[in-house]
């Protein structure tokens, strides 16, 4: 099957759920396939939470979802360290952010530090926690999504 043929597919798919809005199916095609992360934005109820987790489904990738929110903090997102009091250790309790296609809902009204871890796990596919490295799965993808300011 050629490219031109999967993406057909894809589209066709994808357009089973989300009617029109052709141009934006196929933005987010491409960048899918490209590895690159993606920020929509567009005011409440045109379907952007429906259209990503769709473009998940189609295209086989874990999804998950993080509603960003002004109390939200970075471990929230990235994971934290747990303590295990049977083994007397700590261990590294993975967030949301561990998933083939996160989805950053309204990521315009979470603090600069929690959109900052976001950030270092979209440029460097991993995060960090309390100095340590964990590595991202392959691929990771984020879709942010925000309202317009007046919203």
């Amino acid at each position: 099957m050629s490219i031109e043929a999967k993406v057909q597919s894809v589209r066709s798919e994808i357009g089973k759920v989300i009617s029109g809005q052709h141009d934006v199916v196929d933005q987010i095609i491409a960048s899918t396939l490209a590895n690159g992360h993606v920020l929509l934005e567009g005011v409440p109820g045109l379907g952007k939470t429906l259209l990503v987790r769709t473009l998940g489904h189609v295209f086989g990738l874990e999804f998950g979802r993080v509603q960003f929110t002004p109390d939200l903090m970075p471990s929230d997102v990235t994971g934290t360290m747990i303590y295990d009091a049977s083994s007397g250790k700590f261990s590294f309790r993975q967030g949301p952010a561990f998933v083939g296609l996160l989805l950053a809902d309204e990521i315009n009204r979470t603090p600069p530090k929690t959109q900052a871890a976001l950030l270092e796990a979209m440029e460097e596919r991993r995060v960090t926690v309390d100095g340590v490295a964990h590595p991202l799965p392959s691929p990771f993808i984020v879709f942010a999504t925000q309202n317009p300011i007046e919203f």
